[in-house]
């Protein structure tokens, strides 16, 4: 299935007669012209346990907040299924949450060809408004994209935990975090419209990433003799996505490349490592 296809028919996805409590939402415009999707509020949830186990398995983040320690976070992002996964993942802690929602279209281009300057003066009510939650509340939780970290950098004795996707999220920008949020738990996001977050880990020389198995299904695959093939692991192709659902059946190529890798810590499937995508 073409990307563009979708993009312009999701209707025809939609299960005749489905009675499910169905919402739409629009993926965030960062690398590209946006796009909607379909989620069950039963998907939702379920996604949000996901996410949560996971979080708790490799990060510990039911150790840290708890009655006697309470999750204040902060996240950045565009609105639809991100504010309402961090949303519910925030508030299972017995968390606060404040969402400064940001118009993402367009940004990523904006950030490689004029750099953080150009981005920030764009999202100008973003800057004011986190400056001045950060110097109200005591944080210890944020969500933001890698390059929206610096607005965290004076407040960093105060963050204990620094939820990260979108764009620029390598190995450097990891190394560069550590040295500027000494005792932070960094945690690598990967977030898709029609899916959501999926838990990264952070291996030696790259990340890692697992899908919502079995609702998403995700190999890289390379194009052979009559057809495509599945990568072996550690190799690269092109990420092919199998999405399956009561109320949605996708099955499409992504417009970007990963390494295909192997099972990890709770997970039991492949996942897919150090996704690339280019700029239209």
């Amino acid at each position: 299935m073409d990307e563009d296809y979708l993009r312009h028919n999701w209707l025809e996805f939609v299960p005749d007669g489905y009675s499910g409590r169905i919402r739409f939402y629009q993926s965030s415009g960062t690398t590209r012209e946006r796009a909607i999707g379909h989620w069950d509020r039963e998907y939702l949830l379920a996604s949000h346990r996901y996410l949560r186990e996971a979080l708790d398995e490799i990060y510990g983040l039911d150790e840290l907040y708890n009655d006697a320690h309470q999750m204040r976070a902060i996240a950045h992002g565009p609105y639809g299924w991100f504010q309402e996964e961090i949303s519910e993942l925030v508030w299972s802690y017995g968390g606060v949450l404040y969402f400064i929602g940001m118009e993402t279209d367009g940004l990523k281009k904006v950030y490689e060809n004029q750099g953080l300057e150009a981005v920030l003066k764009i999202l100008n009510p973003l800057v004011r408004y986190t400056a001045r939650v950060m110097e109200k509340d005591r944080i210890n939780t944020v969500r933001s994209a890698p390059p929206l970290m610096a607005l965290f950098e004076p407040y960093s004795e105060n963050i204990e935990t620094a939820i990260i996707s979108g764009v620029g999220i390598n190995q450097s920008f990891f190394e560069m975090l550590r040295e500027k949020f000494e005792g932070t738990k960094l945690i690598p996001l990967y977030g898709y419209y029609l899916f959501g977050d999926l838990v990264g880990v952070h291996m030696e020389g790259g990340f890692w990433y697992y899908p919502n198995y079995p609702f998403t299904i995700i190999f890289p695959m390379k194009h052979g003799d009559g057809g495509y093939r599945i990568v072996r692991r550690h190799e690269r192709g092109r990420v092919a996505i199998i999405i399956a659902r009561p109320e949605v059946l996708v099955v499409k190529f992504e417009d970007e490349t990963a390494f295909r890798t192997p099972p990890h810590g709770p997970f039991k499937w492949d996942g897919f490592g150090d996704p690339e995508r280019k700029v239209g």
